[in-house]
């Protein structure tokens, strides 16, 4: 069943892909736990910088500005990285550590990527609309990947796609190879992949497999008829 996925770049409608992200880093002397541990309390966040075929830099950056950017859709968004007020790389994040009390960010990796550069990433699937299974039968919409990993130009990356589900009734679904992807993006999911389903709820499912289990029809009793008594055989 193909279904017609629609793309926005982030929570708020802004396009990513060509909005303008700025983070200014510097480079931190030494490493460790206890260095990291002053940085972050310093209000800085502990990164490594790497990709390209450079040497892997350890740098750090301010927390705030970096949470304002993940606010703001530069999860899966180009970055242009500035050191002393200059521009120095372009970027992607490519992984984030948060801890596991607070949520905040604690460590960060950023790859360098050029702008038209492709790259494989993935990206986060978000349902639009009430499926027909749901809202008319009573089933459930069961989003069964969360992420799709794509492959495109790091510079028109998009911060999520959206996939309408309005017509899915029970038992249907979407895979991967129903999502079309923006133009010079190539699904590198397994095609097969399911993404979202819609399944009957278990009330539904439990009347549905009483209705095919065949009754046993009893026997009608005979009423006010004696039954006959076994012959007797002579001594």
């Amino acid at each position: 069943m193909s279904r017609q996925p629609r793309f926005r770049h982030s929570s708020k409608g802004d396009n990513v892909a060509t909005k303008d992200h700025r983070l200014a880093i510097e480079t931190r002397e030494g490493i460790g736990t206890t260095k990291a541990h002053a940085l972050r309390s310093a209000g800085k966040i502990p990164a490594i910088l790497y990709g390209h075929g450079s040497q892997t830099q350890h740098v750090a950056f301010e927390a705030k500005a970096f949470e304002e950017l993940l606010h703001h859709g530069a999860r899966n968004a180009l970055i242009t990285l500035t050191m002393s007020g200059k521009n120095s790389d372009t970027a992607l994040v490519r992984d984030i550590q948060r801890d596991p009390v607070t949520r905040k960010v604690i460590h960060a990796d950023l790859q360098r990527v050029s702008a038209t550069e492709e790259v494989t990433t993935k990206l986060p699937v978000v349902t639009v609309g009430s499926a027909l299974g749901v809202r008319e039968f009573g089933g459930v919409l069961d989003v069964i990947l969360h992420e799709l990993e794509v492959a495109g130009p790091a510079n028109k990356l998009p911060g999520e796609i959206e996939i309408d589900v309005t017509e899915l009734g029970i038992h249907d679904h979407i895979n991967a190879a129903d999502i079309k992807l923006p133009q010079d993006f190539k699904m590198v999911t397994p095609p097969e992949t399911v993404v979202v389903a819609v399944e009957p709820s278990k009330t539904a499912a439990q009347v549905e497999e009483a209705a095919t289990v065949p009754v046993e029809q009893a026997e009608p009793e005979i009423i006010g008829e004696k039954p006959e008594e076994p012959a007797e055989t002579a001594s």
